[in-house]
């Protein structure tokens, strides 16, 4: 007896529309574009502040503890757990941070950091993959439980600190690490920027960023984004890990022990917030304060969904997260042009999606662009308080506008109980 399947052939038009990935080539050709819109901008309006190597310099320390809270998110959820106690982990991170580099060293103060954040990580495995409790609620239990225990223990153990003015939230300072600058290159550098020769100065002043007055933290941070992805894409190591967030049955009956990999993920996520949170006691403030994170961890992980949980995407995000986050602590003219930008960018989107037939969008672009457009127009700056709410802003319209693009792992969020592989 023979069996026969009916099934209706598919007409050409019927066939679903190829969706292009954005390779390499593609993203350093848009870099190339923006940075020659920049230099335009910046020779009409004598304006050459967002490439000044002071700017991208506070861009980068923006971006460190972001990306560090965005990598820790990647680990867990690469895993299978996701992890948004980030914000209580950098908590943890920055009290421990504190609090180490003031009776030690920094150094021994970025490791208690760490090792702060670790221990919060461990306290949502065990919820989450041990008992088996909902993710986001342990992640929002975590948020509250830290940041009120790092502050109870703050008021208690500096109180003679306290005492003496420094505020009933603060911590006393830890010493400074070490920032780095090539001699030689970063002058000279210097000296090109300062000539504002069209294109040939900007990418002086960023290149100038990227190597005067940087903390050894960035340089740490960006060394474990390359070694996350060697070791979670190129080692059997991270072929496990990830296989327990896209299929953690099939895992199981392959083999794997998918508590242990979920357990060593979440904790890695947690010691990288740590990092991110000691960087913020020990680099950007040198002491602890309540409220220091700002939300950075929430950001962090807008950053890992906008890099679709890949570490390339992920630095791209933290540093634009990290540049619009820096924008506060330079000069407020930055941002008024900033605006022009923006607008050019908009209205050039525009007719990119009218060329492919979206005339929604594209009108919704071009309406955008009017509007930034005569903002700039009838006003000479930026009022501050939307300087400071730029990084969020900048967040939302980011995730709505990568949303259609974004294939999180399979088994994200998911409860998994052992001995279901079997």
């Amino acid at each position: 007896m023979s069996t026969a399947t009916s099934t209706r052939p598919k007409s050409p038009g019927s066939a679903p529309a190829k969706k292009h990935k954005i390779t390499w080539p593609v993203v350093l050709l848009l870099i190339a574009a923006a940075l020659v819109l920049v230099s335009v901008v910046a020779t009409l309006t004598g304006n050459h502040g967002l490439t000044a190597s002071g700017q991208i310099t506070a861009a980068l320390g923006s971006a460190v503890p972001i990306a560090m809270a965005g990598l820790g998110g990647l680990w867990s959820e690469r895993a299978g757990v996701v992890n948004i106690g980030l914000e209580g982990m950098m908590v943890a991170g920055t009290f421990c941070g504190a609090w180490a580099g003031y009776l030690v060293n920094p150094w021994v103060g970025l490791l208690a950091g760490m090792a702060g954040g670790a221990l919060g990580g461990l306290l949502h495995a065990i919820v989450t993959v041990t008992f088996g409790v909902d993710h986001i609620v342990s992640g929002v239990g975590i948020n509250l439980l830290i940041p009120g225990i790092c502050a109870y223990v703050n008021k208690i153990y500096y109180k003679d600190y306290v005492a003496f003015g420094a505020g009933a939230n603060q911590s006393p300072p830890a010493e400074s690490l070490p920032n780095i600058t090539i001699p030689g290159l970063s002058p000279w550098l210097d000296t090109i920027e300062a000539h504002h020769w069209f294109l040939v100065s900007d990418v002086a002043g960023i290149l100038g960023g990227l190597v005067t007055n940087l903390s050894v933290v960035i340089v740490i941070a960006a060394a474990l984004l390359v070694l996350s992805y060697f070791l979670l894409w190129r080692t059997v190591f991270g072929l496990r890990l990830r296989s327990c967030g896209e299929n953690p049955t099939a895992a199981e009956s392959l083999g794997v022990n998918v508590y242990k990999y979920k357990y060593l993920a979440v904790i890695a996520s947690g010691a990288f917030a740590g990092l991110a949170g000691a960087y913020l006691s020990l680099v950007a403030s040198h002491f602890y304060k309540d409220g220091q994170t700002q939300g950075r961890g929430f950001i962090g992980l807008a950053a890992m969904i906008f890099g679709n949980w890949m570490p390339g995407g992920l630095a791209m995000g933290a540093g634009l997260f990290g540049f619009t986050d820096s924008l506060q602590l330079r000069d407020a003219d930055n941002v008024h042009v900033l605006l022009i930008i923006v607008a050019v960018a908009m209205a050039v989107l525009a007719l990119w999606q009218s060329y492919r037939r979206k005339y929604t969008p594209a009108l919704i672009s071009i309406v955008v662009a009017g509007g930034l457009s005569l903002w700039y127009a009838t006003t000479d700056s930026v009022q501050r308080p939307l300087i400071v709410a730029t990084p969020y802003v900048i967040t939302l319209v980011v995730l709505a506008a990568a949303s259609q693009r974004l294939r999180p792992p399979k088994a994200d969020g998911q409860i998994y109980r052992k001995g279901q592989g079997k």
